[in-house]
């Protein structure tokens, strides 16, 4: 199958999800073309079976912002019809689907269908902005077919929309030959890899370091856990919560055990080196970063929200305590950081979870059952 795929390549959930995607399609014999204005984070350019198609806005006076989803259609129209595409499949709703519906009306020697795949902000924070709703909407509910990443989001799409039609959930996914524990790593006295010279315990923050993300909240903890661990925080991620966290972690004087660093595109090398994920956000439609630890046998404790329950069985294979409450956060990290049973037993547990349920092997045909279904719909 030939599959075009539009993202956001910038560093978040939606971006990686539809990357590694793409790539775990082309391991599989499918020709896929990602089509952005910018080269997604984690895309390899060279792998076999794999294009990218670059979306150039031009910018004139006339036009204070350039349009971009007026060009994005284009190339959209423009790659399907040469490389005689099957399918496009867009991640995130908005300008994304309405765009692959331009080209779609745009392409009309033969229908072209696409998929859509709701991610979390695109429903939770444009999709309710008032200007946005209606279009959002309208997106959805044209779309040949719709997927979202857990129960949690299908269920806040269609009461929150209303909309119309079935959405499949298709869970994110890791895989798990490339995510994987690395125990002599982990129990390292010694990585200078990450500028770590001692035996503390090392938690992981992985993020945008928006505020929805609740990066503060990860000093905090960190504070309370100093109290009684020899523990430090590593933050993998970038945006604007990180001067306020520089700043905080100066104020409650754990700077020097705060490591900021920055944004990183082989999570796969640093994650097995941690003793603990934290992820205290507000909101995660999933919480792919979890996933990624549970694969790498590093315990996540996280909030208890959105779709992070369909991943976390609290006290079996990672924690989940309330939004906000540092003290239950830290609580269950000084448990998990000085209790080495627990640990094992969760860190084996969260390993399991990630093979049984998660990995690409078991996710990946979903997605190519789900574009068979699609497309022979279309073609009927």
């Amino acid at each position: 199958m030939r599959i075009g795929i539009t993202c956001y390549p910038t560093y978040g959930g939606s971006g990686i999800v539809a990357t590694e995607l793409g790539l775990e399609l082309a391991h599989r014999g499918h020709e896929v073309h990602f089509i952005s204005y910018a080269n997604p984070i984690r895309l390899d350019p060279d792998t076999p079976g794999v294009f990218y198609h670059e979306v150039e806005v031009s910018t004139y006076p006339l036009f204070l912002y350039p349009p971009y989803s007026l060009a994005l259609a284009s190339r959209m129209a423009e790659v399907a019809e040469r490389h005689q595409l099957d399918l496009l499949h867009v991640h995130y709703a908005i300008p994304h689907s309405i765009s692959a519906l331009l080209a779609q009306q745009m392409i009309t020697s033969r229908r072209l269908p696409f998929v859509t795949t709701l991610h979390g902000t695109d429903i939770t924070l444009v999709g309710a902005d008032r200007s946005y709703f209606p279009i959002t909407k309208f997106s959805i509910e044209r779309s040949d077919g719709v997927t979202t990443i857990s129960e949690y989001m299908r269920q806040r799409t269609i009461n929150f929309f209303g909309v119309q039609g079935s959405i499949e959930v298709i869970h994110n996914f890791v895989n798990c030959s490339l995510y994987k524990p690395d125990p002599e790593a982990q129990s390292r006295r010694s990585d200078k890899a990450l500028a770590s010279s001692t035996g503390r315990k090392r938690i992981l923050h992985i993020s945008n370091f928006r505020p929805v993300k609740r990066v503060l909240d990860c000093i905090q903890v960190l504070g309370r856990v100093r109290e009684q661990v020899d523990a430090e925080l590593f933050l993998a991620g970038d945006g604007p919560e990180r001067g306020p966290a520089e700043r905080l972690a100066h104020e409650l004087n754990v700077d020097k055990y705060v490591r900021f660093l920055g944004k990183q595109d082989h999570m796969e090398r640093l994650i097995p080196r941690m003793h603990a994920l934290h992820l205290p956000s507000e909101m995660e439609a999933f919480g792919l970063a979890a996933l990624e630890a549970m694969a790498c046998g590093v315990p996540p404790v996280a909030t208890r929200t959105g779709g992070v329950p369909d991943l976390i069985d609290h006290g079996v294979n990672g924690f989940m305590e309330p939004v906000g409450d540092t003290d239950a956060q830290a609580k269950t990290l000084i448990n998990l950081l000085t209790d080495n049973a627990l640990f094992g037993q969760v860190s084996a547990a969260a390993r399991h979870t990630a093979e049984s349920r998660f990995c690409s092997d078991l996710i990946i045909p979903k997605y190519e059952r789900y574009y068979a279904d699609v497309c022979n719909q279309a073609g009927s």
